[in-house]
C-alpha cells in the first residue's frame, strides 16, 4: 500500500477522537476506510487514494481511561484544498468503531507549506543575525577599535591611590586633573597624554602632592558637581588653572575643539574662587527671599513715591502661583529621568503625557521652536538655564524636569524640578 512522504504531502488533517468504550488502533482505521466506502464516489475513494499515493498513512494515537478511549487521527494529503476539506468532513460521519459508539471531530487543516515557511523565516533570522554578529567590520570600526584599545593601554596607574593617567603625567612640567577615568581616555583620545584622573570627587593626597610640583589646571564638567570640586580641590592642593567642560556637558563627551577652546579660556585658581564666592551670595539671596525694608518716616510726606514703592512687590509676585505636579506625573517624570541619566537625551510629552518624541539636548531648543505649540512637560539629562526657561515660555510649556537648575522656581511661570525634588 502507497503511502504520501511527509515532504511531498501539502496539508495534514488533525481529527481527535472519543469513543464509548475499549478499542484498538486497527478498529480505528477500519471504520474509516469501512463507513466512508462508495460515500464521496470512485475519485475521492480512501483506499484507491492511498493506493495512488495522493492520501498518505493514517495514523491513529489512542489513550484508554476509565473504559473510554480517547485519541488523534493525522492524514496526510497531495489533493487540493477543497478535496482535502471533503475528506476532513467525511471523517465526522463516523459513529461507530467496532461495537462501540464514537464521535469523530476534525478539529483543523494544517498547511504544511506554511508551517515550513515559518520555519524557514524564523531560521534565517537567526542566520542573519549570526552573520551580523560575526561579519567583519568596515574600515572606520576597525581604526575605533585599534585607536581605542591604544588608548586603554596608554592609561597608566599613578601614586598610591593608582589613579587614572596619561603616560606623560610624571614626566610632564604641566598637568590636567579630571573627575574620572572616562575623562581621561577623552582626553588621550585627542592627544592629551598629561592628564590625571581624581577617581571622584574627593581630592586624593597624590594631587595636592603633584600640585606642590607642576603646574595644574582643574577641568571640570559643566554643570553644579564641577563647582562642587573647584571649592574642594582649590581649597585644598595648589591649584594655578581652573577650566570647564561647556554648559551641561561633561568632559568625556566634548569634542576636540571644544577641549581646546576650554583650555585657553582657563583661568586663574584665585579667580575661579572668587567667581565661586559671588555665585554663592547671590544664590543666598535669590533663595532667601526677603524684601527691602522701608523708612515710613522718610516717605509720609512723599505719598506718590511710596505708592509706587508698595507696588513693587506686587510685581515680584507675578509667578509665585506654581502649578503643582500631580502624582501620576511626578511618577512618569521620575521613571524618565531615571532611564534618561548618562544619555545626554530629552523626552518631549504632550498634554496626554504620551512621548512626541526623543532628541539630544544639543538640539532641545530648535526642537521646541520647530514644534511650536501642543507640549506639555519635557524631561531632560541636562541643566536647566535660563534659555532654555525663555525657550519654553514661548512655547507655552507647563513642566521642565532636569538634573539641576540654574534658574530659581520664582523667576519663571513654568515648574521647574530637579532629580533632587522628584
Amino acid at each position: 500500500m502507497g503511502k504520501v512522504s511527509p515532504v511531498s504531502s501539502k496539508y495534514i488533517i488533525h481529527a481527535i477522537i472519543n469513543i464509548e468504550g475499549v478499542v484498538d488502533r486497527p478498529d480505528v482505521i477500519g471504520a474509516i476506510f469501512g463507513q466512508t466506502e462508495g460515500l464521496l464516489g470512485a475519485d475521492l475513494e480512501l483506499r484507491e487514494l492511498q493506493r495512488s499515493g495522493r492520501i498518505g498513512r493514517i495514523e491513529v494515537a489512542t489513550e484508554t481511561r476509565s473504559g473510554k478511549t480517547s485519541g488523534k487521527i493525522l492524514i496526510p494529503s497531495s489533493l487540493d484544498k477543497a478535496e482535502t476539506a471533503i475528506i476532513a468532513a467525511a471523517l465526522e460521519i463516523i459513529q461507530r468503531i467496532g461495537p462501540c459508539n464514537a464521535k469523530i471531530k476534525t478539529e483543523k487543516i494544517e498547511d504544511v507549506r506554511i508551517s515550513k515557511r515559518k520555519f524557514v523565516i524564523e531560521r534565517a533570522k537567526e542566520l542573519l543575525k549570526n552573520l551580523m554578529d560575526n561579519s567583519l567590520p568596515d574600515s572606520q570600526e576597525l581604526a575605533d577599535e585599534v585607536a581605542y584599545s591604544v588608548r586603554v593601554m596608554e592609561i597608566t596607574e599613578f601614586g598610591k591611590e593608582r589613579l587614572p593617567a596619561g603616560p606623560q603625567v610624571a614626566d610632564s612640567d604641566e598637568i590636567i586633573v579630571v573627575e574620572g577615568r572616562a575623562d581621561v581616555i577623552n582626553l588621550l583620545k585627542h592627544g592629551f597624554k598629561n592628564a590625571i584622573a581624581m577617581n571622584g570627587t574627593n581630592m586624593p593626597e597624590t594631587i595636592a602632592t603633584l600640585s606642590k610640583k607642576k603646574e595644574v589646571t582643574l577641568f571640570v564638567d559643566g554643570d553644579r558637581g564641577g563647582n562642587l570640586i573647584i571649592k574642594e580641590v582649590t581649597e585644598r592642593a595648589e591649584i594655578d588653572f581652573v577650566t570647564r567642560a561647556p554648559d551641561g556637558k561633561e568632559v568625556e563627551e566634548i569634542t576636540k575643539k571644544e577641549i581646546h577652546n576650554a583650555l585657553r579660556a582657563r583661568i586663574s585658581g584665585e579667580q575661579s574662587k572668587f567667581e565661586l564666592s559671588k555665585e554663592e551670595v547671590s544664590d543666598n539671596r535669590a533663595s532667601s527671599g526677603r524684601r527691602p525694608t522701608y523708612n515710613q518716616n522718610k516717605y509720609q510726606s512723599q505719598p506718590q513715591q511710596r505708592q509706587t514703592i508698595v507696588k513693587a512687590p506686587v510685581q515680584q509676585q507675578r509667578f509665585v502661583k506654581k502649578v503643582e505636579l500631580k502624582d501620576n506625573e511626578r511618577k512618569l517624570f521620575s521613571g524618565i529621568l531615571e532611564n534618561l541619566i548618562g544619555t545626554r537625551g530629552a523626552q518631549v510629552l504632550d498634554t496626554k503625557l504620551n512621548v512626541l518624541g526623543k532628541v539630544p539636548i544639543t538640539e532641545l531648543e530648535t526642537t521646541i521652536k520647530s514644534l511650536g505649540k501642543g507640549m506639555y512637560a519635557i524631561v531632560f539629562d541636562g541643566v536647566i538655564d535660563r534659555d532654555l526657561i525663555k525657550t519654553a515660555e514661548r512655547a507655552d510649556i507647563k513642566f521642565l524636569v532636569g538634573m539641576d537648575s540654574k534658574v530659581k522656581p520664582n523667576e519663571t511661570k513654568i515648574g521647574v524640578f530637579t532629580v533632587n525634588q522628584l
